[in-house]
């Protein structure tokens, strides 16, 4: 049987610095496949920017065919202004995915963070380093956009491990016993 491979795009939306990370699962494995941003400083019209973000997204799509596509939800902070604008750059990024068949899901900062640290308050250096134990990559992105666009798409297929894991018919009181009957105290 020939499976359909499972690639999975991450975003780190943002009006000036876009990340993107893309991973591929290869025997329940994720495997780095390329991580990067997108500049958008030099372009001072916002409509510009938003046509970039769409035109990234589409390109990626067409170098990679993800399959499952993650983007981190904008957390709300005292500036309206950044909001709405973080919010139009969200949008056009899950519009150009969508246009490509592939649904959209959100995660807050908060979760990514817990996903891949185990600490919901980490900081962007102690997600990028986490990473690069998990997916072996050596060189440090001059924007760590990049590293949380990859954390994006690691939470994603981690969110999906936990699902399939339920599902499984195993995962149950009596298998969890049996492969653990060293924790147990009589």
């Amino acid at each position: 049987m020939n499976r359909k491979k499972e690639i999975i795009l991450g975003i780190d939306p943002g009006t000036i610095v876009m990340g993107y990370g893309l991973i591929e699962i290869v025997g329940n494995k994720p495997q780095l496949l390329e991580m990067g941003v997108l500049k958008l400083s030099k372009y001072k019209d916002a409509n510009v920017r938003l046509q970039h973000i769409y035109e990234k997204i589409t390109s990626l799509y067409k170098a990679f065919h993800p399959t499952q596509f993650a983007i981190e939800a904008p957390f709300f902070g005292k500036n309206v202004q950044s909001m709405l604008k973080l919010g139009r750059a969200q949008g056009v990024a899950i519009a150009s995915a969508m246009q490509h068949g592939l649904s959209a899901t959100e995660y807050s900062p908060k979760k990514i963070k817990q996903s891949i640290t185990g600490n919901g308050n980490a900081t962007k250096e102690q997600v990028w380093k986490m990473l690069q134990q998990i997916l072996k990559f050596e060189d440090r992105p001059e924007f760590l956009d990049s590293t949380d666009a990859v954390a994006v798409a690691l939470c994603h297929y981690y969110q999906g491990m936990g699902v399939d894991k339920l599902l499984k018919k195993d995962n149950n009181w009596e298998s969890f016993l049996k492969n653990n009957a060293h924790r147990i105290k009589k």
